[in-house]
């Protein structure tokens, strides 16, 4: 397998895409593929650059062994140059992220987070910002799923078959 880079983008990068961040880099790390993966998160606005992630996502995370350490950056045009695939959390993110976009190459890199689902059924990974515990422990759930087929997806593309999540 080639090395691959993959973005995660949410809106503020302190729940979501740095939540599906840490649950790719340990599907990863559990195949002992670390080396072949450059992994990121950002956000497509700048607010909370700098932060660590939501405290009520690092809490929730820790429950299932996640240490969330991701610092929020926004996304820049030069992350379309950086990573082969960038992943949206909703189709908010995914238009924004389109409109970023300056050429059909780029365009073709942007991926939405549910499409790798395999077993549950969403039509985004909702934010978890303005909700309660649930709403975080959903999150985390369609991440691990989508995660999961996301590096299954991988393996076909790259026609190479590791341990299963």
């Amino acid at each position: 397998m080639n090395t691959k880079s993959i973005l995660f983008v949410c809106l503020g990068n302190i729940c979501r895409s740095p939540m599906a961040e840490a649950v790719f880099q340990r599907i990863v790390a559990k195949n002992g593929l670390s080396s072949q993966f450059e992994i990121d998160s950002a956000g497509m606005i700048a607010y909370h650059k700098g932060e660590l992630p939501d405290s009520r996502m690092r809490f929730f995370a820790e429950k299932r062994g996640y240490r969330l350490t991701h610092r929020s950056r926004p996304f820049t045009s030069s992350d379309f140059d950086n990573f082969d695939m960038i992943i949206g959390m909703d189709d908010q993110n995914i238009a924004a992220l389109k409109d970023k976009a300056l050429t059909i190459e780029e365009v073709n890199k942007i991926d939405r987070m549910v499409d790798f689902c395999r077993y549950k059924q969403a039509t985004h990974i909702p934010d978890p910002y303005y909700g309660g515990g649930q709403g975080f422990e959903n999150v985390i759930e369609l991440l691990e799923d989508a995660c999961a087929g996301l590096f299954l997806y991988l393996q076909v593309e790259s026609h190479k078959y590791f341990e299963t999540p």
